[in-house]
């Protein structure tokens, strides 16, 4: 059985591409619980503490809170859509 390798022991590319990953994988976490946060129920196919749950624990490589904006929130309507903005007349 090989040996583990330590953080000393890899490259400084290797390194560097596993900070880039950490903090890509972190800022789309965030980005996907404040969207759950202040989306409506309603907007968000199964149930919002599922979605948080999933996207807050499970460590997928980003797969989560990219699987959470492709597939979890619902198209909203054009009147829901139209609520947060003034319409021009």
């Amino acid at each position: 059985m090989a040996a583990r390798k330590q953080w000393s022991d890899l490259s400084e590319r290797t390194r560097k591409l596993l900070i880039i990953g950490a903090v890509a994988e972190g800022i789309l976490r965030l980005a996907a619980l404040i969207d759950i946060k202040r989306r409506p129920a309603s907007q968000i196919r199964g149930r919002k503490w599922i979605w948080a749950s999933l996207v807050a624990v499970v460590s997928s490589a980003g797969m989560v809170p990219i699987s959470y904006f492709v597939f979890g929130r619902r198209a909203g309507t054009r009147d829901t859509q139209a609520a947060g903005h003034k319409r021009e007349a």
